[in-house]
């Protein structure tokens, strides 16, 4: 077995029972030593409470935890008063996001983009904490184009981003050109790509057309032909899901993000066959 930098990513649970079934998720998961595990945080701050508590369980159990936070429609109080309590929970790592609007708000709050966040975490405290942000090797479905995109990921970088996670993706290709281009530009951040498993086709189609990620032709085609059976999309989803991972690890990813789902089967199954 290797060693290989790995991540996790949750989201926290709406119910008592989802967070018990997540305690258990969790344990399984620290057996592959990740070197933290990150929480998401809702539209607009929707999960704060429940985020920064899985956060603190994390800490809880011995394992480096980072709290996500958006800006969207965010003021710099409320923003102020989040890193305070993180800081006073012993959080040192932050994935800092624009983040999505809840239906039927405006646009509003005194972050307009992730940068402006980036820029005023290191304006309040300094180094205390590391920042990774999101990056698109597709392009964001907002962008106007793939040189926008890239500019914006410079604007985040320059304001003192340590590190960046990417959207998931399929092709990776896409992954090695979009390292490519951020290096002939100067932003020379650890690109960490973002592997989501698959575990059920409707599930990614509806992800992947709400975030803008490609499925590529030859993968939907085989999903669709699979219809209700769900062992066999599993099966397939692995075998798809672990050639990735190896290609991307064979070109030189600096370390994987696994978008856990809140399950721990697919992931421990991919990197037990990446013998990790």
């Amino acid at each position: 077995m290797t060693t290989f930098p790995l991540s996790i990513e949750f989201f926290p649970p709406k119910t008592p029972e989802g967070m018990e079934k997540l305690r258990l998720v969790r344990q399984q998961l620290y057996a592959l030593k990740p070197e933290f595990c990150s929480v998401t945080f809702g539209a607009g701050g929707s999960t704060q409470e429940g985020t920064f508590s899985t956060v603190r369980d994390i800490q809880a159990e011995g394992m480096p935890a980072a709290s996500h936070l958006s800006c969207i429609g965010a003021t710099q109080e409320t923003v102020r008063a989040q890193l305070a309590i993180l800081k006073a929970m012993g959080i040192k790592r932050l994935v800092a996001l624009r983040g999505d609007l809840p239906s039927g708000y405006g646009m509003g709050g005194a972050f307009q983009y992730a940068s402006d966040l980036v820029a005023f975490i290191r304006a309040e405290t300094g180094d205390d904490f590391h920042i990774e942000v999101a990056v698109y090797p597709e392009a964001h479905p907002q962008a106007r184009s793939p040189a926008s995109d890239l500019k914006a990921y410079a604007a985040k970088a320059e304001a003192g981003a340590n590190a960046a996670i990417t959207q998931y993706f399929y092709n990776a290709d896409a992954y090695f050109r979009f390292v490519e281009e951020a290096d002939a530009l100067g932003i020379t951040l650890p690109v960490v790509p973002g592997i989501m498993p698959i575990i059920s086709s409707m599930q990614l189609m509806r992800f992947s057309d709400a975030c803008g990620a490609e499925i590529p032709r030859w993968i939907r085609l085989r999903l669709q032909s699979f219809g209700d059976d769900s062992a066999s999309i599993k099966a397939f989803g692995l075998d798809v899901v672990t050639a990735l991972c190896e290609q991307l690890r064979a070109g030189g990813a600096p370390g994987l993000h696994f978008y856990s789902m809140n399950q721990s089967g697919p992931t421990l199954e991919i990197c037990k066959r990446l013998g990790i």
